[in-house]
């Protein structure tokens, strides 16, 4: 077999059909499309038509709803928190919130909102947080470790 003997196989490649050539083709005059009525005029498409039956997109129920102004919540542990510290990201002393966060890269997006849940390890240094949110655990943890926590979303 050589590259110039290679074809493809009968019947796979269709010759393109050229419709309104005359009765001797097969699809003159009409082209095909029936007489007269909707589908015989070009440009239309009945989609989701099923013969005057309730159409499938009106049987099945909604379901489910998104809002479309839905605030971004992100959710950082304790544990992470520290990590920041210790790695020198963030630095003692200074007032934890949304944009400082955004500022030191911790997070992705400006106006983020912040809820802090409670980590595994212990945290050994104060921490000053004001965050949309703070779980309950999470707040002692900071509050006995001689931090402070402003939530901003049961102000």
């Amino acid at each position: 077999m050589k590259l110039n003997e290679l074809r493809d196989n009968f019947g796979s490649r269709h010759r393109r059909m050229r419709v309104g050539r005359g009765p001797g083709s097969g699809k003159g005059k009409t082209c095909g499309r029936g007489v007269k009525g909707q589908t015989s005029r070009s440009g239309v498409a009945i989609k989701g038509f099923e013969g005057g039956q309730m159409p499938i997109y009106r049987r099945l129920p909604k379901r489910g709803m998104r809002k479309f102004n839905q605030d971004t919540v992100v959710e950082i542990s304790t544990d992470r928190i520290l990590h920041y510290f210790d790695s020198g990201l963030l630095e003692n002393g200074i007032e934890l919130d949304e944009n400082i966060l955004y500022a030191k890269g911790v997070l992705s997006k400006k106006g983020m909102k912040v809820k802090v849940l409670s980590g595994t390890s212990s945290i050994n240094r104060e921490i000053t947080l004001k965050v949309w949110s703070a779980s309950s655990k999470a707040k002692q943890m900071i509050l006995d470790s001689g931090g402070f926590v402003l939530e901003s979303s049961s102000v």
